[in-house]
């Protein structure tokens, strides 16, 4: 799967994007989101907040309790506000 980071989540991770094959066990945004944070302590600060964080699946908005499968990006950001 291709996950793409954005603003302070691409900050703290330190790259934009990548390329890691998931385990089979890992169904939801969630689960993708725990996987990470116990793969590398910058995954784990960026991502402490899940209040702080958005997703999509394929370029389309997503809740963290979407299912994975089927889709080939996940994309992680903070919310975005307007002005």
């Amino acid at each position: 799967m291709r996950f793409v980071y954005f603003a302070r989540v691409r900050e703290a991770v330190g790259v934009d994007s990548e390329e890691r094959a998931v385990p089979a066990d890992v169904r939801t945004v969630q689960d993708c989101i725990a996987w990470l944070e116990s793969c590398d302590a910058r995954y784990a600060a960026a991502f402490a907040d899940p209040s702080r964080l958005r997703f999509a699946l394929d370029q389309q908005m997503v809740a963290a309790d979407a299912a994975l499968a089927d889709h080939e990006e996940l994309a992680i950001f903070p919310p975005v506000t307007g002005g």
